[in-house]
């Protein structure tokens, strides 16, 4: 058996180094082994090879030190790329990112800018270690600062002292911002889809730092997986507001299909409605249902129609003349308004009360309601032309006198009359309207709706628009119809009347003396007044065929006859004799053989009775006329009555 020998130095030292290499001992342990070689008296041949020995293990173990940097940066790569698979919100991706950058590189702060190509430039978009506000909002246009340049050439950059660093475009705002936050080395790498750059990525520290070709190449792979997970989050992101915009979409024209058969099948329903004979308050209850609320209905000049659940309201002017021109139906202080409109005409308006809130759907109904109303009021009102024309022609021949190639068939006049609801067994009056020529047809169409509310006859004869209605009262019904015709045309309209006749053949005459009666009124300048004869004193009494003298005579001096009847006094006496001598106080007291004085206290009495205008010329013409009258009434015999 050999003898066992001592190992030599120098394989000591080769056998310490490798189990240096396999501890992972730090670099300062290996130059152990070479210090205990020459300790122990090593010669120099052996030092060399220690030295050498020591410089191989050195060099084996940084490349051991690179390959498990490598191991781990692959690593964390992967499980970045894993982490970054998993996530589905973009915001959350970026979130990701820019903390595995700061991690992976070690650095004070990460952040990520993306680009915008509407403005052209690249904003912050997340920070990581960041403490500065005004850092977080700094937007770079292109080719400005570091982060610009990367942006616009899709190259990374790295500055170990950003602040000093004069290759790059330097801005207060961005100098401000990098200032305020401290950093010093950035290193910032592009965020490419395809050839596309969408960002940037940054590491950066507050202090010097040079970043090594590692990390540059380690943050640039970061960055292309970060790249496809943000482009990947923004498509899903895409998606699913499309999705979402493609969901609301079918449920809008699900709803607009729905909302649309049923204004359909409302329409035709409310369209039967009226076609088999349903009035406006049918329409109006029915659509009040519906819509659980009030309705109105308005014609055009503002009447009411029909009303069903609700209290009386006018129609709003504002909210018909907004519906009018934007052919909708609005809000009107709670009120929902809407036109009835027959191509651009107005022929009224629908109001619906108690529904502040109307969801697209009843909106639409309401306004087809609108459409069915405004057919309902064309019918009608085609059915009140056709019956106006029946009326007018019944009028013309009531009013034409007989002549000999004519003869007056008052037993079928009486019949017509009576189908159109007018009794002509009653004493009628006859009114003569005025108007300009332009308001005409309008003042017809006022004057037939009025004709219906007093269950009359109106319409055109020989050129003058003509009433004929029950009443006891001519002058005072003339004098009322010219004062709300006028105000509904917007113009003056003068209104002569007369009558009334108690038959039919009398009707005639009537509406002679009528027409004698506006004439009149024009002729004396009282146009837009309306009046009868004997409203217009003696020259009514003149015009007049069959003139009431005793009632002229009682008009004007009725009230100083009963004034001497009730006390003996002779005012009437005195009256003729003070006009009679001229209007001469002293000739009259002559002529009454009393004092002057007594004349005066007379007079003064008379002014009491009639008037402080009693002596004017105008009623001093009249009291004249009537105090010969009276004159003539007292001493001539009583004649026989005549009737109309």
């Amino acid at each position: 058996m050999a003898p066992v020998t001592e190992p030599t130095e120098p394989v000591t030292a080769l056998r310490r180094l490798l189990d240096l290499l396999a501890q992972g001992a730090p670099v300062e342990d290996f130059a152990g082994p070479g210090a205990r070689a020459r300790r122990a008296g090593a010669g120099d041949e052996e030092q060399a090879l220690v030295e050498e020995a020591t410089r191989v293990a050195l060099d084996i173990r940084r490349t051991l030190d690179q390959h498990r940097r490598r191991e781990a940066e692959l690593t964390a790569l992967f499980d970045t790329a894993g982490d970054l698979a998993a996530l589905r919100d973009l915001d959350a991706v970026l979130r990701a990112i820019v903390r595995r950058a700061r991690t992976l590189l070690g650095t004070d702060v990460a952040y990520l800018t993306l680009n915008d190509p509407v403005v052209g430039d690249t904003f912050m978009r997340v920070t990581d270690g960041s403490v500065s506000a005004a850092f977080q909002q700094l937007r770079l246009g292109m080719g400005e600062g570091l982060g610009g340049l990367v942006a616009q050439t899709a190259r990374p950059y790295a500055s170990a002292d950003y602040r000093a660093d004069g290759r790059f475009r330097h801005t207060s705002t961005i100098d401000s911002g990098v200032g305020e936050e401290g950093l010093r080395g950035i290193l910032g790498v592009p965020l490419r889809v395809a050839s596309r750059v969408i960002g940037v990525l940054y590491a950066a520290d507050r202090s010097v730092r040079d970043f090594a070709p590692d990390a540059v190449a380690l943050l640039s792979s970061l960055a292309d997986h970060a790249a496809v997970a943000i482009d990947g989050a923004r498509l899903l992101e895409e998606t699913r507001t499309a999705l979402v915009e493609l969901n609301a979409a079918t449920e809008t024209a699900r709803a607009h299909s729905e909302a649309v058969r049923l204004a359909t099948e409302t329409h035709d329903r409310l369209t039967d409605l009226v076609l088999r004979g349903g009035d406006v308050t049918d329409v109006a209850r029915e659509v009040a249902a519906l819509l659980r609320g009030g309705l109105v209905v308005h014609d055009a000049d503002g009447a009411e129609l029909a009303r069903v659940a609700t209290e009386p309201i006018g129609p709003p002017a504002q909210g018909v003349a907004a519906s009018r021109s934007g052919g909708r139906a609005v809000p009107v202080g709670g009120v929902w308004v809407c036109a009835v409109l027959a191509g651009p005409e107005l022929l009224g308006s629908i109001a619906l009360t108690g529904r502040p809130d109307l969801s697209d759907t009843d909106r639409r109904l309401f306004e087809r309601t609108s459409l069915v109303t405004a057919l309902l009021l064309l019918l009608r009102r085609s059915v009140a032309h056709a019956e106006d024309r029946v009326r007018g022609e019944l009028l013309s021949d009531l009013l034409t006198p007989e002549s000999p190639g004519r003869t007056r068939d008052s037993g079928s006049q009486t019949i017509r009359a009576r189908k159109l609801g007018v009794d002509l067994a009653r004493p009628h009056a006859v009114l003569v309207l005025h108007c300009d020529a332009a308001l005409r047809p309008r003042l017809a169409a006022e004057t037939a709706r009025r004709a219906r509310a007093l269950d009359g006859l109106a319409g055109l004869h020989e050129g003058h628009v003509v009433l004929l209605a029950p009443a006891g009262s001519p002058g005072d019904l003339a004098q009322s119809l010219a004062a709300e015709a006028g105000k509904a045309l917007g113009a003056p309209v003068t209104v002569g009347s007369a009558g009334p006749a108690g038959r039919p053949a009398g009707l005639p005459a009537v509406y002679a003396e009528a027409v004698r009666c506006l004439d009149a009124l024009h002729a004396l300048g009282h146009t837009g007044y309306g009046a009868a004869l004997p409203d217009l004193g003696f020259v009514g009494l003149l015009l007049g065929d069959h003139g009431d003298v005793g009632g002229y005579v009682h008009r004007v001096l009725g009230p100083v006859i009963d004034y001497d009847a009730q006390r003996g006094t002779e005012l009437v006496r005195t009256l003729r004799a003070y006009y009679t001598h001229g209007a001469s106080l002293s000739k009259a007291k002559d002529a009454l053989h009393i004092h002057v004085n007594t004349v005066v206290q007379r007079l003064d009495r008379i002014r009491q009775l009639l008037g402080e205008d009693w002596n004017s010329p105008g009623r001093a013409l009249e009291l004249q006329l009537a105090l010969r009258l009276h004159l003539l009434t007292e001493s001539a015999p009583p004649r026989p009555a005549t009737t109309a």
